[in-house]
C-alpha cells in the first residue's frame, strides 16, 4: 500500500476548492440563510459567523439584535465576550516563553509560582463528618498538564468533588489554591488549569496578560477589537448576554459598561469579534505565524499543540452540576477525543463535518470555533446566552458546520 504524504500544495489546493465551493454560500440560500433560519428557528438573539482558509476570508455573516433596547442588528464587528476561548490565547502566550526558553513544559511550574508547590489531593469526605479528606500530592503539576487540563485542578461545574468541597468551603476555603480532584497526570478535568497557565506567564514576563497578550500575541496579529478592557467608545458594539428561564425563554441580561478588571484571568475574560478571532485561527492555519509574515510561534510548537498530549486518556466529556450554567458537555458522543497544548482534538471526523485531528473548543456564552488543519479551513460561530451547550445553541453549530462542509464536498 503507498501512502500520500499531504504537502503544503495539497493543503492550498484543497482550500482553494474549498474557497471556490463556500462563496456559493454568499447568497441568501447559503449560510447566511443557515444561520438566519437556524437562529430564527432556535429563537437565538444574536449570532455571528466567519469562515476562512490560512491566507483569507471565505464567508462571514450575522444575524439578530445586539440589544433589545437599540434593535440594532448584530455584525461581524460586533463585540462577544468569548470567556474560555480565551483559554487558547493564554496557552499561546505560554507556549511562546517555551520557545524562547524562559519556560520549560515538564518542569514544575511551583520553581515560579511557590503556591503550587505542597499541593494538596481530594481523596473523598469523612463517612461521619463530611470533612474533605487531603492528602500532600506526590507528582507535581507542569506547564504540560496545566495545558491539557491533567493538572488536577476542576471547576465546580463539571467537577463533583470540586463542586462538594466548594460549597462546604465558601469563597473563602477556594480563593487561594484549592486542592487537586486527582494526582496530577491520571485524568482529564476540565478546570481551572489555564488560569494558573496565566499567573505563570505573568510571574516569568513580569507583565500583565493583558499586557503581554497585546505586545506579543494580540497586537502582532492585529486583533484590535480583542482585550480584557472593553473602552467606553467600543460598548454600542457589545452584544448583550441572555439566559434560558425555567419556561424555556431567554432573558436578557441588560448591558453595562464592563469595569476594568483588577486582574487578568488566563481562563476566560477577554473580549472579542469573530474577524478578530479568525486571524488568531489562521496563525495556527500557518503554523505560527501572522498575516504580514511575523513569527507568533514555532512551527514545531504549533504541531505539539496540534498533537494528542494526553495518552489514552478521554476529553471532552463533562457532567454539570450547575444546569444554569452549562448543560452536559459531550463534543464527540460515542468517541474518544484527545488533548493537544490548549485545544481538544477529535480522534476522528464528525459526520458530516470537521475532519479528523481538527482543533476546537469554545466559551461558556456559547461561542465555538473550529481549526481544520487536514482542510486548511477554520470557522467561529459567536453566540451569547447561558447555560453553555444549550440544545439550540448547539442546533446552530451543528447546522453552521454541516453547512460549511456540503458545500465543501462533504
Amino acid at each position: 500500500m503507498r501512502l500520500h504524504l499531504i504537502t503544503r500544495r495539497d493543503l492550498e489546493r484543497a482550500a482553494l476548492v474549498l474557497l471556490a465551493r463556500v462563496r456559493k454560500l454568499a447568497g441568501a440560500t447559503g449560510l447566511d440563510e443557515i444561520l438566519r433560519s437556524a437562529s430564527e428557528r432556535r429563537k437565538i438573539p444574536a449570532a455571528a459567523a466567519m469562515v476562512a482558509n490560512a491566507e483569507k476570508t471565505i464567508w462571514s455573516g450575522a444575524f439578530g439584535t445586539r440589544d433589545s433596547a437599540s434593535g440594532m442588528p448584530v455584525t461581524t464587528e460586533s463585540i462577544f465576550a468569548i470567556a474560555s476561548m480565551t483559554k487558547a490565547v493564554t496557552s499561546t502566550a505560554a507556549l511562546q516563553l517555551v520557545d524562547a526558553g524562559k519556560l520549560k513544559l515538564d518542569e514544575p511550574v511551583a520553581r515560579h509560582l511557590p503556591q503550587l508547590g505542597k499541593l494538596e489531593v481530594l481523596h473523598g469526605f469523612d463517612r461521619d463528618t463530611g470533612k474533605p479528606i487531603l492528602r500532600p500530592a506526590a507528582k507535581p503539576v507542569t506547564l504540560r498538564r496545566l495545558l491539557t487540563h491533567t493538572s488536577g485542578f476542576a471547576y465546580d461545574t463539571w467537577d463533583e468533588s470540586m463542586f462538594r468541597y466548594a460549597k462546604q468551603a465558601g469563597p473563602a476555603g477556594t480563593g487561594a489554591v484549592p486542592p487537586l480532584m486527582f494526582e496530577p497526570g491520571t485524568r482529564w478535568q476540565y478546570g481551572t488549569s489555564v488560569d494558573w497557565a496565566g499567573r505563570l506567564v505573568e510571574a516569568v514576563s513580569g507583565q500583565t496578560l493583558e499586557e503581554y497578550f497585546q505586545r506579543h500575541v494580540l497586537g502582532p496579529l492585529g486583533m484590535k477589537d480583542t482585550s480584557y478592557i472593553l473602552p467606553p467608545e467600543k460598548f454600542d458594539r457589545l452584544v448583550s448576554t441572555w439566559e434560558r428561564q425555567g419556561d424555556g425563554s431567554l432573558a436578557e441580561d441588560p448591558r453595562k459598561q464592563p469595569a476594568v478588571p483588577k486582574s487578568f484571568n488566563g481562563g476566560g475574560g477577554l473580549y472579542s469579534t469573530v474577524g478578530d478571532y479568525t486571524r488568531f485561527m489562521q496563525m495556527i492555519l500557518r503554523r505560527g505565524q501572522g498575516a504580514g509574515g511575523e513569527r507568533i510561534l514555532d512551527a514545531k510548537t504549533v504541531g505539539m499543540m496540534a498533537t494528542n498530549q494526553i495518552g489514552g486518556l478521554s476529553a471532552g466529556k463533562m457532567k454539570t452540576f450547575r444546569p444554569d450554567r452549562s448543560s452536559d458537555v459531550q463534543f464527540h458522543p460515542g468517541f474518544t477525543d484527545g488533548f493537544g497544548l490548549g485545544f481538544l482534538i477529535n480522534g476522528t471526523a464528525y459526520e458530516g463535518g470537521r475532519s479528523a485531528g481538527s482543533l476546537a473548543w469554545a466559551g461558556l456564552y456559547n461561542t465555538f470555533y473550529w481549526i481544520d488543519p487536514h482542510r486548511g479551513v477554520c470557522a467561529v460561530l459567536m453566540m451569547q446566552f447561558l447555560p453553555f451547550v444549550d440544545k439550540d445553541a448547539i442546533g446552530v453549530l451543528n447546522d453552521f458546520e454541516r453547512g460549511v462542509y456540503v458545500e465543501a464536498g462533504g
